[in-house]
């Protein structure tokens, strides 16, 4: 099987290169048929992220000469110079080219190192091009290959565990304090992006109660409204801040917007129930003093970073682990390739054995039914079954050593397992 990967990705492009070559759903079963048609491949899948584009194809003829089609025609189809192109793609045959599959759809190829959401995006571009017709048998088998092995490492490694993002490790902190998120309050003071993936991550925990205060109440609502959750302006927090339990802020504010008196008084009205409060922004929006009361636990951007850094590094770590668990699939998906090869080789030489087979036991039966000695006709059966069965092997050897092919020889008396004249 002729495996290729060609692809555009964060390591080897910028977002303007990568944005340039990128699909949308709606125009991927076109490509995918257009490919088959003029790239000079039997099978094709399209992966297409906002980090990476990736070819996946079966091709018929050399790899060599696929590789250089595929890019030619991902160039052509986006109107993009090929030369151009060519500075910033990556192409992988065979083995290689499943190694590399089975690294991203693992996560160890992506920016933020063991995510899980690139196996989602695989098995769409998977489904999709099941559905557009482009992928039979062969890509088939591979990808059941490469999301069989992905899942291995997700259960056989921690490469997902450890939160690498800010926001993440932020929400992790929280289930340090409180047992069970589901029964948390939660007040997120700011409306950008890294307030929003907080949200999200809070929602995932099951927190059903979450209020979004902002400058500007209309970006509260905005995010509100998609998440379910609540928007007020910043000079409600007050109202607010005695029924939260998780206080997460990340603002542009150049003044802190929660003072040690402001919490102090909440904490009181809160019964001394402790709060977690993560402060995201620089400058911070939580005084450093807030810090001294007993019931408060504070993080700032510094402790999260330093948790995300360990993170990375445990993940690190769990990659190594996961690349074992590749290389290993990936050799036995290869050594089952070419079992395969010998397969159909040992299938043609025991068709060709049994003709032999009738057509000498067809002559002994004629002989037999004409009044021949039994014995005789056993006698002419082994002997002719045994030369003809012997000639073209024989013929052979003796051809390969006038040619002083030695190694055809050994490998000769290897497969008809003969002791070495040596020895």
């Amino acid at each position: 099987m002729n495996l290729l990967v060609i692809g555009i990705n964060h390591n080897s492009a910028s977002v303007e290169v990568r944005e340039r070559v990128a699909f949308v759903p709606e125009q991927m079963e076109l490509a995918l048929r257009d490919a088959l048609g003029r790239a000079g491949v039997n099978e094709m899948a399209i992966l297409s992220t906002c980090n990476r584009t990736e070819l996946y194809a079966v091709a018929g003829e050399s790899a060599e000469g696929s590789v250089q089609q595929l890019t030619q025609w991902l160039a052509d189809y986006h109107h993009v110079p090929a030369p151009e192109l060519a500075q910033s793609t990556y192409g992988f045959s065979d083995r290689a080219a499943l190694e590399h599959m089975m690294r991203v759809a693992a996560g160890l190829d992506s920016m933020v190192l063991g995510e899980p959401q690139i196996l989602g995006q695989m098995k769409s571009a998977y489904a999709q091009a099941v559905e557009a017709g482009t992928a039979n048998g062969g890509l088939h088998r591979v990808f059941a290959q490469v999301f069989s092995v992905a899942k291995r490492v997700r259960t056989d490694t921690a490469i997902g565990e450890n939160p690498v993002s800010v926001a993440f490790a932020a929400v992790n902190l929280t289930q340090h304090v409180f047992a069970k998120l589901s029964q948390c309050s939660a007040l997120l003071i700011g409306a950008g992006e890294t307030i929003e993936l907080v949200a999200r991550h809070l929602k995932e925990k099951g927190i059903k109660n979450i209020v979004i205060a902002n400058r500007t109440l209309e970006r509260a609502r905005h995010l509100a409204e998609e998440l379910g959750a609540e928007a007020v302006m910043l000079a409600d927090i007050p109202q607010y801040l005695p029924q939260s339990d998780i206080v997460v802020a990340s603002t542009a504010s150049q003044l802190p917007i929660l003072g040690k008196g402001a919490v102090e008084s909440a904490l009181k009205k809160r019964k001394h129930r402790p709060m977690v409060m993560v402060d995201i922004a620089v400058p911070r929006d939580i005084e450093p003093q807030v810090a001294e009361l007993s019931d408060v636990y504070l993080y700032t951007v510094d402790d999260l970073r330093q948790i995300v850094d360990e993170n990375k590094r445990a993940r690190e770590s769990e990659a190594l682990k996961a690349d074992d668990i590749i290389v290993a699939a990936a050799a036995s998906w290869d050594a089952q390739l070419r079992a395969m090869d010998a397969i159909s080789t040992v299938k043609d030489y025991r068709a060709k054995a049994e003709q032999l087979r009738d057509a000498e036991l067809d002559r002994a039966l004629r002989q037999l039914a004409k009044g021949d000695s039994a014995e005789a006709v056993l006698e002419q059966l082994a002997r002719g079954l045994t030369n003809k069965l012997l000639h073209s092997p024989t013929t052979q050897l003796k051809e390969a050593g006038a040619k002083g092919r030695n190694d055809l020889i050994s490998w000769a008396r290897e497969l008809f397992q003969l002791k070495d004249p040596e020895s």
